[in-house]
């Protein structure tokens, strides 16, 4: 083979062309995959591979676009519909004047002709957002078209009434408009909304009153209800109008002043109702039209009944029985299986909501019922008769709100569930428990029967199967109890009595095993405070001073300790209550210095003998703080004021406390054992020194001081080292202080900040072994105990 080139050369230029074959094979392949790529993904097809993107930064397409072009179309369009807008109205409203009739009337026709027309060809070109703002244009001129018509051919007309007309004609124009153009969105709401007013703009222009308006309000509403079946726009202006018929009729049926002014509000009323079922009858999503119907029937019946019933409060609150008892049978439709399910349910939900409303209006006088009795506080055990109440007794709510009860149990059963159960408890406890206070019976009688309502929703709260039912129950209990018992005030004979009964039957509660644990708490509780009230009552009817009152309480707490395990899930809570009531004890002997040192010292006494079981041994802390307070209460009555005197005694039993401590875990730390204790005595004791000019008292401590820190080094004790260390060295510096300060006024004032300066200077240069000292004797205090 004769080559041209050199063997070399001719090397160097096969490898050339090899690289260069074997790039374009990986642009080649690449290309094959982008490709296959694009042929398996649905949708416009992408910039080619490798092509510039125009519109992009640094394309050549140009700089970005920050809108796009249908977006820019259609802000040029709406601009261009609102300028034509302005322009027809200021021709209407302010050019009208120079021109003739014909002219007038020609020029109107002429643009209005060509504003509807245009959109024909538009939309035959494809051109829809134009075509839409051309139509906004012409739908505006016809409306100024009507107005032209009235300004010059019938300027004697009522105004509304021709409105009311114009009104008419324009939404039957506007909806032919649109249905022969169905390119176009915006005519057919357009008619929609023009089709709301016809009516109402009639009633008013005839005067039809308050009830007319209403009349007009829901016919439109119920033509409104038929085309949202085929135009879901119109449900909006159906349910706004349906309310609104449905507002104006419970008006007026509220405000009527006899059953025969009431009973055109009625009709009204009734034919929202039935407006109401047929629209869930068809449309079975649209529940809510039956609720409002129930309601709107509901307050038909009851408003005929109620001009007779306000004579007074007692009668009028009977207006709430009748509409209950037109509103709560509405809950049986959901047993009714051949309404259809969205009937069904708004009938029962409007039920639901008149039994809500009824239940809250005779809630609210029950609740004033109910704490009436707080009166008694002003005045306990008081000689007089009881006060009058603030309202005439009122049987009407108390059956109201068991009418609520019964029907919340009967939907509870009706449906399965659990909740209607506990509303029904609630309501029921509600009534009973006001209804002899709202029937105006004797105090007595209304002791009698509140007692045995709270008896009865006690044992409810113990007995019932449902944790719901028990919770609800039992703040029932509560709430009754407590509303019993302050009434019981009225009288020292009630007082016992009623405190009494509720006291044995909270322990009872407590006591009865198959209960709950909250509840049997609860009762243990209730029971320790009606116990603790009993003994202060008992003390104030001995007429005993106020500062001995504290000691019949305190047999409390000591019963509570001495049954101890045999209280078994409620010991605790009972022992918390037990130790709360040693809080009003304290208070009513505070007046007493002599007194209170003695009811600490037997609280002490309660919390050692409960620290003598193994799983109360924290009780022991407690006991030691109130032998203290009680010392300290009784030596400040003695006018003692050396501290002394208020720390040894705690020192003495902190360091008997430890040395057992010490003896029964060796590897306990000598802070925990003996620091508190001497901390108790050296501390407040250094600082009565540095304030105390004599001189036995610093000597004492001192002494006292390195008998501790020789003990402490004696028996390898870091905290009596330290401790007693650190007061020494206190010591020492107060009675060195007057010679230090007494020197330091002699010396020149350059003698400080030198030797300062030479101080600074040895430890610099000793620094290393003075830093490997220090941590030699921190090693030497960490072997310590």
């Amino acid at each position: 083979m004769n080559a041209p080139l050199p063997p070399a050369e001719e090397l160097a230029l096969i490898d050339r062309e090899l690289v260069q074959l074997d790039s374009r094979r990986l642009y080649l392949l690449a290309r094959r995959d982008w490709l296959l790529r694009l042929l398996q993904q649905p949708g416009p097809a992408p910039v080619p591979w490798g092509a510039a993107v125009p519109g992009a930064h640094g394309a050549p397409g140009g700089p970005a676009k920050d809108a796009s072009a249908p977006g820019a179309q259609n802000v040029l369009l709406t601009l261009g519909a609102v300028l034509l807008a302005v322009a027809a109205l200021a021709f209407t409203l302010v050019s009208w004047g120079s021109m003739g009739i014909a002219g007038r009337s020609a020029v109107l026709s002429v643009v209005t002709a060509a504003a509807l027309g245009a959109p024909v060809v538009l939309l035959r070109r494809g051109l829809r957002s134009t075509a839409e703002s051309v139509a906004a244009v012409g739908l505006l001129l016809t409306v100024l078209d009507a107005y032209a018509v009235y300004a010059v051919g019938l300027p004697d007309t009522d105004g509304t009434a021709y409105a009311a007309g114009a009104a008419a004609v324009l939404a039957a124009a506007w909806a032919g408009y649109g249905s022969a153009l169905r390119g176009l969105r915006l005519p057919l709401p357009a008619a929609v909304l023009a089709a709301q007013l016809p009516l109402p703009l009639a009633a008013a222009a005839a005067d039809a009153g308050a009830t007319g308006l209403g009349w007009a309000l829901l016919v439109t509403a119920a033509l409104d209800a038929a085309l949202a079946l085929r135009l879901r726009m119109a449900a909006v202006p159906a349910v706004l109008l349906g309310s609104a018929a449905l507002l104006t009729g419970v008006a007026r049926s509220w405000s009527a002043d006899s059953a025969g002014g009431a009973l055109a509000p009625a009709a009204l009323l009734l034919a929202v109702a039935a407006l109401g079922v047929a629209v869930a009858w068809r449309e079975p999503r649209a529940w809510g039209a039956a609720v409002a119907g129930a309601v709107a029937a509901v307050v038909a019946v009851g408003g005929v009944a109620r001009p007779e019933l306000t004579g007074s409060v007692r009668e009028a609150a009977w207006t709430v029985v009748v509409h209950l008892l037109v509103g709560l049978p509405l809950l049986a439709a959901v047993r009714v299986s051949a309404l259809p399910r969205g009937v069904r349910r708004g009938l029962a939900g409007g039920g639901a909501l008149v039994g809500a409303a009824g239940a809250l209006v005779a809630g609210s006088a029950a609740a004033v019922a109910f704490l009436a009795p707080v009166r008694v506080l002003g005045e306990v055990w008081g000689a007089g008769s009881p006060a009058a109440m603030p309202y005439a007794p009122v049987a009407a709510v108390p059956v109201a709100l068991l009418m609520t009860a019964g029907a919340a149990w009967w939907l509870s059963r009706a449906l399965g569930r659990s909740e209607g159960t506990v509303v029904a408890v609630v309501l029921a406890w509600a009534g009973l428990v006001t209804a002899p206070v709202l029937l105006g019976l004797p105090m007595a009688v209304v002791l009698v029967a509140q007692l045995a309502v709270t008896a009865a929703v006690g044992v409810l709260a113990l007995r019932a199967p449902g944790r719901g039912i028990r919770i609800a129950a039992a703040v029932c209990a509560a709430a009754g109890a407590a509303g019993v018992s302050v009434g019981a005030l009225d009288g020292r004979a009630a007082t016992f009595a009623v405190w009494g009964l509720l006291g044995a039957g909270c322990a009872a509660g407590a006591a009865y095993g198959p209960a709950s644990r909250p509840v049997r708490s609860g009762a243990g509780v209730c029971a320790v405070g009606y116990a603790t009230g009993l003994l202060v009552a008992a003390s104030a009817a001995a007429e005993l001073p106020v500062s001995r009152w504290s000691l019949p309480v305190l047999a409390v707490p000591a019963l509570v300790a001495a049954l101890g395990p045999r209280l078994g899930v409620v010991r605790t809570p009972v022992e918390i209550a037990a130790a709360c009531s040693v809080v009003p004890a304290l208070a009513f002997a505070a007046g007493s210095p002599t007194m209170l040192a003695l009811v600490l010292a037997l609280a002490g006494v309660v919390c050692a003998g409960a620290a003598v079981r193994p799983e109360r041994r924290t009780a022991g802390w407690a006991a030691g703080a109130l032998f203290t307070a009680a010392t300290w209460v009784r030596l400040a009555e003695a006018g003692v004021t050396a501290p002394e005197a208020y720390t040894l005694p705690v020192t003495a039993a902190a360091l008997v406390v430890g040395v057992l401590r010490r003896r029964r875990d060796p590897g306990a730390s000598s802070w925990t054992a003996y620091g508190p204790g001497l901390a108790a005595t050296l501390l407040p004791s250094l600082v009565a020194a540095w304030g105390d000019p004599g001189w036995l008292r610093p000597l004492l401590l001192g002494v006292s001081a390195l008998a501790v820190t020789l003990a402490g080094a004696r028996w390898r004790l870091q905290a009596p080292l330290l401790l007693g260390g650190a007061v020494l060295a206190a010591v020492g510096l107060h009675e060195l202080a007057p010679y230090v300060a007494q020197v330091a006024g002699a010396l020149p004032r350059w003698v400080p900040p030198a030797l300062a300066g030479l101080l600074l200077l040895v430890v610099g240069a000793t620094y290393e072994k003075r830093l490997r000292d220090a941590r030699r004797l921190r090693d030497a205090i960490a072997r310590l105990g």
